[in-house]
């Protein structure tokens, strides 16, 4: 098989495992309301079914790019791709919501699984002077599983029912467990660290699981005071075996990467802007404005466009210009389409609204082509599962520390089922466009690491030299 063809099969097979988790998580809200009708369960319930989920892919998704590289990458994913799809066929089958939600926190475990090996198969296959475009592809493909899955997941659920929507997971699953991406020969395997994996499985699921319950309890009540604190000590234990330990979970080499460390950064401050001005319009569109969802996706939609189309840009982008300074430039429009949005609720013509989330999505695709292209592509292959683990689990903490934000800062209209920030226990509730203010400067707080990138990056990864 030629070099060209190896590539070419990576890269189908990254897009296919990143598409089904994009599809996933989006054809699944809007299942969930009449998933919660057809059991008659608690509102609680029906937010276990994402919440079981998201707390096993932050924990394992480090450890599950450890195994990767030292068993290898292809193996992985097929197990995760595998494993992804008998999960969504045992959840079309769930005969209640208990197994629901069981079956979803499984399904969390093979999505760790697969998500590091679809960064991991590109590095090993394409020179680190030629990933750019890949990751670009990569990111644009999971644009348009975004897109695709509320419009998706709706026609199944209005036509065939909620179980229908975990149907689309299966025939992608399938297909891929019958592409083949030879593997390159594999570096020396190190030992699994199997006590500094529980201590950073533990670390990430405390911390991901006090940030979810902030909005509830608050940011000065007992749980999360003792969630903190939790937190701090596994952090701590974590770090002291590390330091001890011959085979650390993380490699040093992988810590003292200034690229990667800093691109890290870069990736969970503008998601927690993001997604959390997207948690805010969302509210304000449909809950503010009244607008039914459709309505509120059409207006939303001018980024997803920019996302799709505007990922092959930033990687031309990139290639001329550098990553510090796309990263930049990226960081300030993501800051800069929040701010657009401060005055979401206010009567005005659609496209003033349309073209901040552009702006939105143009930054977006920019940050995200950007800090992925520099964290794989300063890797050195025998690191590569890892890297990409880090760079989910920063994807996957960024957007629930976003939404905590947003969720204890803005005022939440009682009668939408909300409660008031204020007796949530944070004192100072605010308006929407103060809260989009404050999500603007936490995106904006990410140029300060973009200035770290190189400016005109040699491709020899730093972790090698």
């Amino acid at each position: 098989m030629t070099e060209t063809v190896r590539q070419r099969l990576a890269l189908v097979v990254s897009v296919a495992g990143a598409m089904i988790v994009a599809l996933d998580g989006t054809v699944l809200t809007v299942a969930q309301p009449e998933l919660q009708r057809d059991f008659g369960a608690s509102v609680e319930q029906i937010q276990w079914t994402s919440t079981g989920y998201m707390l096993a892919v932050a924990a394992l998704l480090v450890i599950a790019g450890r195994l990767g590289d030292r068993y290898g990458h292809q193996r992985l994913l097929l197990l995760g791709v595998l494993g992804f799809g008998a999960t969504s066929g045992g959840i079309m089958l769930a005969p209640d919501v208990r197994w629901v939600i069981g079956l979803r926190a499984l399904q969390g475990v093979f999505g760790a699984l697969l998500q590091p090996a679809t960064l991991a198969l590109l590095r090993l296959a394409y020179p680190a002077d030629r990933l750019n475009t890949p990751v670009a592809i990569r990111t644009s493909s999971i644009g348009v599983a975004a897109a695709a899955g509320p419009v998706l997941g709706g026609f199944l659920v209005t036509h065939l029912g909620w179980r229908a929507v975990f149907m689309v997971n299966v025939p992608i699953a399938i297909a891929v467990l019958f592409v083949r991406v030879p593997a390159p020969s594999g570096g020396e395997r190190q030992r699994l660290d199997l006590l500094g994996s529980a201590l950073l499985a533990g670390t990430l699921t405390v911390m991901v699981h006090t940030l979810g319950a902030i909005p509830r309890d608050g940011w000065t009540s007992a749980p999360t005071l003792l969630g903190f604190l939790a937190t701090a000590g596994l952090a701590a234990g974590l770090v002291v075996h590390e330091r001890r330990t011959a085979n650390p979970i993380v490699p040093p080499a992988v810590l003292r990467s200034v690229p990667v460390t800093a691109s890290m950064v870069i990736l969970l401050l503008t998601t927690s802007g993001m997604f959390g001005a997207l948690f805010v319009g969302t509210f304000s569109l449909q809950d503010v404005l009244g607008l039914d969802p459709f309505a509120a996706g059409l207006r939303v939609l001018p980024m997803t466009v920019l996302m799709v189309f505007g990922a092959p840009a930033a990687a031309g982008a990139l290639n001329r210009y550098g990553a510090r300074r796309c990263a930049i430039a990226g960081t300030l429009l993501v800051a800069f389409g929040i701010v657009g949005l401060v005055r979401i609720e206010a009567p005005g013509p659609w496209w003033i609204t349309g073209l901040a989330f552009a702006v939105l999505g143009a930054g977006f695709a920019t940050v995200m082509v950007t800090a992925t292209g520099t964290v794989v592509g300063d890797a050195p292959a025998g690191y590569a599962g890892v890297v990409g683990g880090l760079k989910q689990t920063a994807m996957n903490i960024g957007p629930t520390l976003g939404i905590t934000v947003a969720a204890t800062l803005m005022v939440v209209d009682p009668s939408y089922g909300g409660t008031p920030a204020a007796a949530a226990g944070t004192g100072d509730a605010v308006g929407v466009g103060h809260t989009l203010l404050v999500l603007a400067a936490i995106a904006a707080l990410a140029t300060l690491p973009g200035w770290l990138l190189p400016s005109r990056a040699s491709r020899e990864p730093e972790m090698a030299r």
